[in-house]
């Protein structure tokens, strides 16, 4: 994120420096005179739009965990945007585990989930992600000092979840399981 901000920050500072004349903007507008538009979009079937509904689900609890572990904010109202029963009381309880212990979490991890199953198949309720996530840059340290809290390198894990429709028709990851490193 700190890479696309500089460099967005860059493409500023370059269209405001004094001796240079800003590119002009492409045209949309064909040699007839029609503008163009965007190629029509076909709408996402149901099971599709719960598959993407689901996926981006998955993303945002990590998310949200991520942010709430750089400071051990177990307490966080963002941990139950995306996650619900099981999959919240397991975030809040690691995280008060690192706040009880003095511990934060530096970094992100890389994440990588597809769709396994869909239940039922024509209308989705529940839906089983599976991913290997890659915690390699994203590791436990001490807030007291900064240092990393065990040689415990990260690694490639497996992680499955099941992400359910809300009565409110949003989706959220029920429950969760992150296996050992080298499990993918």
């Amino acid at each position: 994120m700190a890479t696309f901000a500089l460099g967005v920050t860059l493409v500023v500072l370059a269209a405001c420096s004094p001796g240079t004349t800003p590119a002009p903007a492409p045209s949309t507008v064909q040699p007839t005179g029609k503008a163009t538009s965007a190629p029509p979009t076909t709408p996402l079937s149901g099971v599709d739009k719960a598959k993407q509904d689901a996926l981006a689900s998955y993303r945002g609890m990590w998310q949200d965990f991520v942010a709430a572990g750089a400071t051990s904010d177990w307490q966080s109202l963002k941990l139950g945007q995306y996650a619900t029963g099981i999959a919240l009381t397991n975030l809040s309880r690691g995280l008060y585990a690192d706040h009880f212990n003095g511990l934060v979490t530096k970094g992100e991890p890389v994440l990588n989930p597809s769709v396994s199953s869909v239940d039922p198949p024509g209308a989705p309720k529940k839906i089983i992600v599976t991913d290997c996530g890659d915690s390699t840059h994203w590791l436990k340290y001490r807030a007291d000092n900064g240092q990393l809290a065990d040689n415990k390198p990260g690694g490639r894990q497996q992680i499955n979840a099941i992400v359910e429709k809300q009565a409110d028709g949003a989706w959220k990851v029920a429950d969760y399981g992150v296996h050992d490193v080298g499990t993918c």
